[in-house]
């Protein structure tokens, strides 16, 4: 049996940066029970062992590259390293990169995993996301619930 995995990552208190936090949040009752759903607000160093054990995976993460705020990125990979997008941010001690190709060194990159990337508009400090932001966390909830669930 495959077991599949979704991790939302961000910061509650940086605004925008709870954009995957928040797709994490709205994923908890929508997919089968078989799909676990992790926040993770830590060092992503524990994403390798979050994902131990499961075959596939989807990470969703806001990302700030100066593109249009709400725009949607998805990434393979296990094809190639994330763009720099993803790379050491100031509210992860690690970033989604660095996190990927540490599990690529080690051989322990799950079979499948896949990156949503949300592009955010406001990282002050404080909470609530952006109104981009926020319909933009609802299509990712869309389009993983369609992936994971074999609608896509």
């Amino acid at each position: 049996m495959t077991s599949r995995l979704i991790v939302g990552v961000g910061n509650t208190f940086r605004r925008d940066d709870a954009a995957g936090l928040a797709a994490a949040t709205r994923l908890r009752g929508l997919l089968p029970g078989a799909i676990r759903v992790l926040a993770q607000e830590g060092d992503l160093a524990s994403l390798l062992d979050d994902w131990r054990g499961a075959d596939a995976v989807i990470v969703v993460d806001a990302t700030s590259s100066g593109s249009e705020p709400g725009t949607i990125r998805r990434y393979d990979a296990r094809e190639r390293p994330l763009p720099s997008v993803f790379s050491r941010s100031s509210t992860h001690s690690l970033g989604i990169a660095e996190a990927m190709e540490l599990a690529r060194a080690l051989g322990r990159l799950p079979e499948r995993i896949v990156v949503f990337g949300i592009e955010g508009r406001d990282f002050s400090t404080g909470e609530g996301l952006s109104s981009d932001v926020d319909a933009a966390v609802d299509e990712v909830v869309r389009r993983i619930t369609a992936e994971a669930t074999g609608n896509a």
